[in-house]
């Protein structure tokens, strides 16, 4: 049995003479949570785009589940996103729907489901984010906090193999940054499915990271646990991490 959800083979990347990805090799294990660091503008959301075929690689290739997808026509991409759920960075809900149909939208365009089951469905998801009493409340009506736990209860509506996060944490404070954190360590220890977060909160990360890819120059050049990264001897790797203030380093805390 396949035990990687991911696997990603020398993909190269270019927008007009900006290379962006230069080589990426990577690959992701089912059922755990794989947090991609890096610099802004490095090419992280390039890389998570590919990964849903939005963008196609110039060389190499990516394997989901099984499959490679980079030759695939636009009906077959459908049927494989069809296994990604998604939380995009500012949560992208609708701002005319309220919380119940936002978080029904996925399940009234792609199953035949009755309205009843669809009710079912879309209570039990936004119990396990830990919201109650909110469906008909409009986005406009809600915190930042509140609002990434709607996009997290519609991005699990399907029931998808692997989720993507692009920055979860991004433009909350503290306290519910970390809430949302182990929002998402208990979803995907409840649910077991493929986590691929991209983050800049790399100390929130190596609070629930299974395992790290480092991004630098195009390319992973750095892949383990947190543990493993923390204590990485690739200098791209140090460097980055100290910038960040990452306690625990290799030759001394910052």
């Amino acid at each position: 049995m396949e035990d990687k959800a991911i696997r990603i083979i020398d993909i190269h990347k270019s927008f007009g003479t900006q290379k962006v990805l230069d080589g990426i090799n990577l690959e992701i294990e089912k059922g755990k949570i794989t947090v991609i660091i890096g610099q802004s503008g490095g090419g992280k959301s390039v890389l998570m785009k590919h990964l849903i075929g939005l963008l196609k690689p110039d060389e190499g290739e990516i394997w989901i589940d099984g499959a490679e997808i980079t030759q695939l026509n636009e009906k077959e991409l459908n049927n494989v996103r069809k296994k990604f759920g998604m939380l995009f960075q500012e949560a992208a809900l609708f701002d005319s729907m309220n919380v119940f149909d936002n978080v029904a939208f996925p399940l009234r365009e792609h199953t035949k489901l009755s309205e009843k089951e669809i009710e079912s469905i879309v209570e039990e998801r936004l119990r396990q984010v830990g919201l109650r009493g909110v469906t008909e409340k409009m986005p406009s009506e809600l915190s930042g906090g509140m609002r990434k736990r709607v996009g997290l209860a519609r991005a699990l509506v399907l029931d998808p193999d692997i989720i993507l996060f692009d920055e979860p944490t991004s433009a909350l404070d503290p306290v519910i940054a970390l809430t949302i954190e182990e929002l998402i360590k208990e979803t995907q220890k409840y649910m077991k499915k493929t986590y691929v977060v991209i983050s800049h909160d790399i100390l929130g990360m190596f609070r629930i990271a299974d395992k790290v890819a480092m991004l630098y120059d195009g390319r992973i050049v750095e892949y383990g646990t947190p543990y493993e990264i923390k204590r990485s001897n690739n200098e791209a790797t140090k460097e980055f991490l100290r910038a960040t203030k990452i306690p625990g380093l290799s030759g001394g805390d910052v």
